[in-house]
């Protein structure tokens, strides 16, 4: 660095991370946060901003200059698969230093988020009530049985992942997973942490310009954020956003009528088991960051229940993280792997190794007919980072997806 150069703390300096989370936008369901409050949030999107610019690049050095040659060394041969690789990064400083503060900011971001809509929980639920009492968009199930891969787990490391209910008419965890998630993908999704729902419109719009569809089904829609954008672009549509959990729904409702999105319902149901639609309900299914959140039978039922439920001439369409194949570096792969053994997400290894293609066409799709594609987040440019425009890389949460899907 010459004289002439800015110091790296010049407060004159280009920004390269997220907007102040002052910015985002707010509902008539969404939590009043303090000055303490939003400034937690900022500081844990800082960080999840930090890891992915400047100690990811770190782990990789260190693999390639001290992990792999170790390796090789001792074995007598080159590493093999992402297993191996994940393990032999278990030993190196800078993959623990990483590892561990990845997780920390992924348990604070949940104890950040919960406290915020904890010690307001009876009032969001009484707005939540008035937003939502005697609308048939609601239709709950209170005798609905979780699967155990929801039961089980707190997914993303949130208590009670999306489903408990800790009291009558509770939406907390709802509350939690809208208003913290500005956390995971450092402010990627925009303003209200849709710009994934957006991107697959456009996307839509773009490869099928004459499709109109009617009937519109997500699974595993949660409170909404990648389906009312769904219900904007296609006004004259009626949307039916399904999940298993409760709260997240009751939620999802008051948050739609307050953004003034009147075209949705919600319900609770299994994916896997959606006999209160009749065959050929839909023209389009989709889900968005579901499919690893599931089991191996859970997967297939879902996929069989969407040829089942689709009409002639309709689509449907996972958007997901990319799967695991041959050309995808073996770092990458066990960078991405991280989620599935410290991030309470135990299928995310399983579900991006299988061949969904042929998992698509088990549930009775042609190859023929199957679609692929990539999508990022479609955000207001002038306010939130573009992840088109983003080179920094944190393997699993930068807002930049394959699409896979088919048509009948």
């Amino acid at each position: 660095m010459s004289r002439n150069d800015p110091p790296k703390n010049d407060p004159g300096a280009d920004y390269d991370g997220p907007p102040d989370y002052r910015v985002i936008g707010r509902h008539a369901l969404f939590p009043q946060t303090s000055h303490d409050e939003i400034e937690r949030i900022n500081f844990l999107a800082q960080m999840n901003r930090h890891l992915a610019a400047n100690v990811v690049p770190g782990v990789k050095q260190a693999y390639e200059k001290r992990v792999v040659p170790a390796f090789e060394a001792a074995e007598g041969r080159p590493i093999a698969n992402r297993h191996e690789a994940r393990k032999a990064l278990l030993a190196d400083p800078a993959f623990q230093t990483w590892s561990a503060m990845r997780r920390m900011t992924m348990e604070q971001r949940q104890q950040a988020g919960r406290w915020t809509a904890l010690r307001q929980s009876e009032q969001l639920a009484e707005k939540a009530r008035e937003l939502t009492e005697g609308d048939d968009r609601l239709k709950l199930d209170p005798a609905l049985q979780q699967p155990r891969y929801v039961s089980a787990v707190d997914h993303h490391c949130m208590p009670g992942s999306y489903h408990t209910e800790y009291f009558p008419g509770d939406v907390t965890n709802g509350a939690n997973y809208d208003h913290a998630g500005f956390v995971t993908t450092s402010g990627l999704l925009g303003k209200y942490s849709d710009g994934g729902g957006h991107a697959v419109a456009r996307w839509v719009k773009r490869n099928l310009p004459d499709f109109q569809p009617r009937q519109i089904l997500e699974i595993g829609g949660t409170v909404g954020h990648s389906s009312l954008p769904l219900a904007q672009a296609f006004p004259e549509a009626e949307m039916t956003i399904v999940d298993l959990g409760a709260p997240v729904l009751r939620y999802g409702l008051g948050r739609a009528k307050s953004l003034g999105v009147d075209n949705v319902r919600f319900v609770q149901a299994s994916g896997e088991d959606l006999s209160i639609f009749p065959d050929a309900s839909f023209d389009w299914i989709q889900t968005t960051m579901f499919l690893h959140e599931l089991s191996t039978g859970s997967l297939r039922r879902i996929m069989a229940e969407t040829r089942r439920l689709l009409k002639p001439g309709g689509i449907v369409l996972h958007v997901e993280q990319p799967q695991y194949a041959p050309e995808m570096p073996l770092f990458e792969q066990a960078m991405r792997d991280w989620d599935a053994y410290y991030n309470n997400e135990p299928f995310w290894s399983r579900m991006h190794e299988m061949d969904l293609d042929a998992e698509m066409i088990a549930a009775g799709f042609a190859r023929d007919q199957l679609i692929h594609g990539g999508v990022t987040a479609v955000v207001d440019r002038d306010l939130f980072p573009d992840a088109a425009d983003d080179d920094k890389e944190d393997y699993g949460r930068k807002a930049a997806w394959h699409v896979i899907g088919a048509t009948v």
